[in-house]
Parts: C-alpha cells; structure tokens; sequence
C-alpha cells in the first residue's frame, strides 16, 4: 500500500525484498529517510516533554489530593512498569499492528491522555482522583511504548548501514525534550495554573498525528518466525540486556536522590537544581550523535565503546558521592563535572546496544526485516523500563537507608560489573574466532594436499 505522501506511484509491498536498482530508488529513498527522521524527532522530543512535564509541580497539585508520598511515587512508577509489557507486546506483534499505523496511533493516545492529565484537577479528590492519575498515566505508558517501539523500528529499516549514527542523533531530541519540559511546565504552570501546561503540550502533540500521517512511509513484511525467547536466550543479547538495565537504572537512580543531595549538602536554591541535572542531559544529548557515528563509521570499536563506557560510568557513580572509601572531599564542581562525564560515558555504551543486538540476531538466523527490528525494539524498551523502574524505586530505598555516597556507590558497583562481564564475553568471543579461524585453515591446508597427493603419484 503507497504511503499519502508518494506522488512518484506504486512501491514494492514488501518491505523485507530487495529494493531494484538504485538508480531508480534512490530519490524516493532519500526522500523517505528525511520523512522517516522528521516523524522520530518529533515523538522523541513530544514523547519525552510528556513524560518529563509532571516534575515540578503534580507532587504538590497530588498532595492537595489527597495523595500520599507513597502513592505519587506508584504514579510516577507505573508508568516505567506498563511501559514494559506494553514494549513486548507491541514489538511481538508489530508487523501483525503495522509499524505506521502504531507510531501514529501511539502518538494520538499520547497526546489525548496528556490533555486529560490537564483536567485532571477538576476530579473529586480521594480515591476518585487517585484511580484516574494511574489510569491515565497507564495509558499514556502504553500509548509511549507503541510509537516508540514503532519508531525505531522504522528507523532501523529505512538507515539499515547507518543504525547507531541515526538513533545517536535522535537522543538529542529526546534529551531536549527532557531539558525542556520541566522549566517549561513550571513556567506555564506559575503563569496560567495546571490546566494549561497539559494541554497545550497535548495538543501540540495531537498536531503532529496528521503530519506523520502524510510522511510516514509506509513499511510492510511478513510476520517472523521467531520470538523474544529465542532472542533472548542469546548469551551476547542476554549480557547486553544487564548492560541496558544497568545504565537506565543509573538514569532512574538520580531521579528521586540527586535533587535531594544536592539541596541538603550544598544548601542551593531550589531554581538551581535543575541546572545540576542539566550537565548530564546536555552532554548526553550532545555527544550521542558522535558516538553514533563514531559506531558506524568503524564497528570494530562499537564492543570496546560499550565496555569502556560502562566502566567509566561505574567510576562516575563511585565519584558522584564521592563514595566514602574514596575519602574524598564532596564539592560542587566535581558533581557538575561527573555529571558531563557520565552523560558522555552513558551514551557511548548505549548507542552501541542497538546495533550489536541487531547483528547478533542476525548472525543467529533471524531475519533480516521489520519482524526482527520489531522485536529488538521491544526488547531494548522493555528492558529500559526495568531499569527505569528499578533505578528511582531501589535509589530512593537505599538513600534513606544508607545515604546518597553509598547508594551511588553501589550503583556503579552495577555497572562496574555490567562491563566487566561484557568486556570478559568480547574477549572469549574473539579468542574462539581466532581458534576457529586457525582450524579452518589447517582443514584448508589437508585438503590441498588430499587433492594434490594422487597427482603427485
């Protein structure tokens, strides 16, 4: 089926075949490419504006409520739990749904749920208002994981050479998005009350359904044969799964602990918070696309990418207290310096998981198409979504017991562990590979001679 936006006639209906000649592809390719990136920008950079919206001010709106401490932090957490099996499922079944058809839908229910989220005040306070915060923000889980899923699996199929370098340049978005969204919803929400910020996040959002409608291409294949089980299973895509949990979970750990440190040990003014967290995003944000390129250019280095920088996390953790064991002095500018180190180091082990999940299907005998990008994508949200949940919900544990020092120390022992386990596979790995390349070679050789010897009679 062509897409709206083809006015240059009928396509091949399967995606998964060869394209024909690229001389009579290649403008229509180029065309659908930039399409293709004008859509995921724009859900990364809404999407993550949506999520990250509520910080500065729902807490205190909820308490008016009647909500308790524990049930906004289940709000809030909800979100990273549903998120999960929403990503599974839609990455199972994404060629059954439709990739265009999820992306655009998701992107609908996104925007719709977010307005609703604006009139939310306007509920009974007590259980009523409780049972609707957890039904929208449900909602909107699983309305973020289908375009999200959709996405990147869309991305995967129009830059199949160039996967890191794309998806590294659209984190940019979704760290703006990030940046962005809670000063702009506090602004909006001291100058014009709750309603407003929601809605018209909202609906801008919605606007964007019928853009993506008209330029999303149209991508179709038959449905796999394989499962998230079977993908799973694969030790190298299992190692890379506790690789993925860990650095969410690092992202998660800050989000209910390091606004708290930050204000009880150096006494900053609330405003000034934000701007702590601003290093890590920023730097993230900026130094994904060249991590991204840096993947594709020589995929040789995207493994030691992923290991290196999962131990520099590890060592960032440990320095963020600093750990006490380190007996070194906690000042401010070694915070905000950590922070940039981490928002860099972070991005180089997670633009690479992506690509190497991919060409460890690949090498498995999955096949190459939207069936297999389908569920590699799922996987990677799932996997983020435990690590999301996992991260703020045992960060905010530890803090109260044991301290911000130790609990961030412990978090980086998580990912001192991920990269030593990831950088020990990547070894035997290469070590089997040269023992196999050795007997092949010697089988090579006695063959030779077995071909040779009765000429030689």
């Amino acid at each position: 089926m062509d897409s709206p936006a083809d006015p240059e006639g009928p396509r091949p209906s399967r995606g998964d075949g060869p394209s024909g000649g690229a001389r009579e592809t290649s403008r229509r390719l180029s065309r659908e490419q930039v399409f293709v990136l004008i859509s995921a920008a724009s859900i990364n950079l809404g999407s993550m504006m949506c999520y990250s919206i509520l910080g500065p001010f729902f807490p205190k709106e909820a308490e008016k409520k009647g909500a308790s401490n524990t049930v906004i932090g289940m709000i809030f957490g909800c979100y990273a739990l549903f998120n999960l099996m929403a990503s599974l499922v839609f990455g199972k079944y994404l060629v059954h749904i439709g990739a265009k058809f999820m992306f655009v839908a998701g992107m609908f229910v996104s925007g719709g749920v977010t307005v609703l989220f604006g009139v939310l005040d306007q509920v009974p306070e007590g259980p009523m208002f409780i049972a609707m915060c957890f039904l929208v923000r449900i909602t909107d889980a699983i309305s973020f994981a289908a375009a999200i899923t959709a996405s990147s699996s869309i991305l995967a199929k129009a830059f199949p050479n160039n996967v890191a370098t794309v998806m590294g340049s659209l984190e940019t978005f979704s760290g703006l998005g990030l940046v962005l969204g809670p000063p702009l919803g506090g602004f909006l929400y001291q100058s014009f009350g709750y309603e407003v910020p929601f809605i018209l996040l909202g609906c801008i959002v919605l606007l964007m359904v019928p853009l993506n409608m008209c330029i999303l291409p149209n991508y179709e294949s038959d449905p796999g044969k394989h499962s998230f089980w079977k993908l799973i299973i694969l030790p190298k895509v299992a190692f890379i799964s506790f690789v993925i949990t860990s650095l969410s979970s690092g992202f998660g750990f800050l989000d209910p602990t390091l606004s708290l440190f930050v204000l009880e040990k150096f006494n900053l003014p609330a405003g000034y918070v934000g701007l702590v967290f601003l290093g890590l995003a920023l730097s993230y944000a900026i130094s994904s696309p060249l991590v991204g390129l840096l993947s594709d250019k020589m995929p040789h280095l995207r493994k030691w990418l992923l290991v290196f920088g999962n131990l520099i996390t590890a060592g960032c953790y440990m320095l963020l207290g600093p750990a006490p064991f380190l007996h070194i002095k906690s000042q401010l500018w070694l915070l905000v310096l950590i922070l940039v180190i981490n928002g860099v180091s972070a991005g180089m082990s997670l633009i690479s998981t992506f690509p190497e999940i991919l060409s460890c299907a690949h090498e498995n005998g999955f096949e190459e198409g939207l069936s297999t990008l389908g569920l590699v994508s799922g996987l990677f949200g799932a996997l983020w979504s435990v690590g999301a949940f996992v991260g703020p919900t045992l960060g905010g544990f530890l803090y109260e017991k044991i301290g911000f020092e130790w609990a961030a120390a412990l978090q980086g022992l998580w990912a001192l562990t991920s990269g030593l386990v990831m950088g020990l596979f990547y070894l035997l790995e290469h070590s089997r590979r040269r023992r196999r390349s050795k007997l092949q070679n010697i089988l090579g050789t006695e063959e030779e001679r077995t071909t040779l010897l009765p000429d030689e009679t």
